[in-house]
């Protein structure tokens, strides 16, 4: 199978926070793997700003070394990666002030695509939109990327939008979520929507309930700050989790255009029904051995900020109606892994006599690590002796299917800035959507505030709270094995 790269128009990109963590770890480095790929023009140019003391050849040294740190093997190609650094140019920046915004506009040029990635905090997305416009280095057809936090409720996501709209119009916003961006959640659509097996099976009347799982092995590291302040529900669910639950659940779109998806998965968020206190599970991590508790992580010893959470939820619309959606996200879990489960319904009568035990097909779906999806069927035990009923997964590893097409796929972070500069926002936020999404999630975080509660604590390493377990035991259910 030969890989098809389509190459993208001619672009100067801005990256605001150039020197930072995000362009360092994961921009930069995609970017050269997109060189290589032949995906990325080679008059096109990506310009660092920041407030660091840099001059065009000091930025190419730190990009050099970031490669060398978060690349792959094509770190190894002397060669291309001296004709990519050839493409970068720096603007030392003052995003509240005016220094460095004559000389980026000066670098600016005309007939090509203009993106500006704001891998900054939120509190400097407006001043960077007005400074853009009054510089007029941004036009009509610019294009901003915009990394979440996408406000922390529903009244600071609705004055981000509004900081944004005054400078921008919506056809130029890209709210990223690298996980829209992973092949296998795009895959999900293409598995729903371009194969008859399934779609006739996505509804109540086949499916008993469908688990997200999003584990993480990992603590808080150098983000206990920020994260105390967050938690698992605003970091998580209210933004990765939702997409994913969105995706899941949503109706099949006119087409697969960026507003027409966008529109269905909005109505999905809408059709969310309340959640229960009882419905809800939180969890913070315990100490174990030399490794520190969640308290001792973010220094503060009374935190009542949860590391984990689980959710019972529920869509009221004619597809999902009875149908439960079980979600999860913890931080010092026994595997790192990102998972869709679709467990269907058990069979209503079995022909075979003496097999009392339950056999279901599960459609899993693995986001992280191993992308891929198996299919669980029920076949017969091989061997003499009668009919033996055992579960089997029908596996479809990308790696192994697809071979060296997997291999060079394009990450989660370059799949989507190529898709910012083809002006594809298919797989981008929509603001109505942001709004829809905290107005769900901010009556659940009020409630369990004015009720004190206090996270249950978990194990380091385990699969979360037992209460977690029990959440799903009173339904007569029980989560998936987190595997790795």
């Amino acid at each position: 199978m030969v890989s098809r790269v389509i190459p993208v128009d001619n672009f100067d990109l801005v990256i605001f926070g150039g020197t930072g963590d995000l362009a360092r770890r994961k921009i930069l480095p995609g970017l050269f793997r997109r060189f290589l790929a032949g995906q990325m023009p080679a008059d096109s140019r990506v310009i660092g700003a920041a407030r660091s003391d840099l001059d065009d050849d000091g930025y190419r040294a730190l990009i050099k070394d970031a490669i060398a740190e978060f690349g792959g093997p094509e770190k190894e190609d002397a060669e291309k990666l001296s004709a990519f650094l050839a493409q970068l140019a720096y603007v030392q920046i003052d995003a509240m002030g005016e220094g460095g915004w004559g000389a980026l506009a000066k670098l600016m040029r005309k007939d090509v695509v203009r993106a500006f990635y704001f891998s900054v905090g939120p509190s400097l997305f407006g001043a960077l939109a007005e400074r853009l416009h009054k510089h007029k280095i941004a036009d009509r057809n610019s294009r901003i990327v915009v990394e979440k936090p996408f406000g922390r409720d529903l009244a600071s996501a609705q004055a981000l939008n509004e900081t944004l709209a005054s400078h921008f119009k919506e056809t130029q916003i890209y709210r990223i979520d690298h996980y829209l961006g992973k092949e296998t959640v795009q895959n999900l659509m293409a598995v729903r929507f371009g194969n008859v097996l399934f779609e006739p099976l996505w509804n109540n009347h086949y499916v008993d309930h469908i688990e997200i799982t999003v584990a993480e092995t990992v603590g808080v590291g150098g983000r206990g700050a920020y994260y105390d302040k967050s938690g698992a529900m605003r970091d998580m669910v209210q933004n990765h989790l939702m997409q994913l639950l969105c995706l899941i659940a949503m109706e099949p779109p006119s087409r697969y255009g960026p507003d027409e998806v966008r529109d269905e998965k909005l109505k999905v968020i809408r059709a969310l029904d309340p959640i229960d206190a009882h419905h809800i599970v939180r969890g913070q991590y315990d100490a174990k051995g030399e490794e520190p508790s969640y308290r001792e992580d973010v220094d503060n010893a009374k935190s009542f900020t949860e590391s984990f959470i689980a959710l019972k939820c529920g869509i009221s619309n004619w597809r999902w109606a009875g149908v439960p959606f079980y979600l999860r996200t913890g931080k010092k879990m026994k595997s790192r892994v990102s998972s869709i489960d679709v467990v269907f319904k058990d069979l209503g009568h079995t022909i075979f006599e003496g097999d009392h035990s339950r056999h279901r097909n599960i459609l899993s779906i693995r986001l992280q690590p191993n992308e891929g999806m198996d299919l669980q069927v029920t076949i017969k035990e091989p061997g003499p002796g009668g009919m033996r009923l055992i579960d089997v997964p029908l596996d479809m590893t990308f790696a192994d299917a697809l071979g060296d097409d997997a291999e060079d796929s394009a990450d989660a972070y370059e799949r989507l800035i190529m898709d910012v500069i083809r002006g594809n926002q298919t797989l981008f936020m929509r603001g109505d959507e942001v709004e829809a999404a905290w107005a769900w999630t901010d009556p659940l975080i009020e409630g369990w505030e004015a009720r004190n509660d206090v996270p249950k604590t978990y194990e380091q390493g385990s699969a979360g709270p037992e209460d977690a377990m029990a959440l799903m035991h009173r339904d007569g259910r029980k989560w998936r094995e987190i595997k790795g």
